[in-house]
């Protein structure tokens, strides 16, 4: 396997895109990690991730809410801080800042 090097704070858009930015950085058997970047996007109102994986998500820069079903508060995350959701923990994106990009590093692992 060759030697692949990069950073999670390149080529980060200017302007606010339609939707969010996705890039798979490792995909393997049982393991995805991803760079996403968000610049203002939230998860529909009604809808909830139910996923079939556990993940673990880091903010890398910016800021945004997160929504966990079941929790009296909304967590707004910040730059170094993470969050590890079970499999099938129903949770959304409550807010992200629009004035700059929040990136996100998202593991998912089974």
């Amino acid at each position: 396997m060759a030697v692949k090097a990069g950073s999670l704070l390149s080529g980060l858009p200017a302007r606010k895109l339609a939707g969010e930015m996705v890039e798979r950085l490792i995909e393997r058997p049982g393991l995805r990690i991803e760079r996403i970047v968000s610049t203002g996007q939230a998860t529909p109102e009604g809808r909830w991730y139910d996923q079939e994986t556990d993940e673990w998500v880091l903010v890398v820069a910016g800021k945004a809410g997160l929504r966990i079903e079941g929790e009296a508060v909304d967590r707004e995350l910040g730059p170094g801080d993470f969050v590890l959701l079970p499999a099938h923990c129903r949770h959304r994106v409550v807010w992200t800042e629009a004035e700059k990009p929040t990136v996100w590093l998202a593991v998912h692992f089974s």
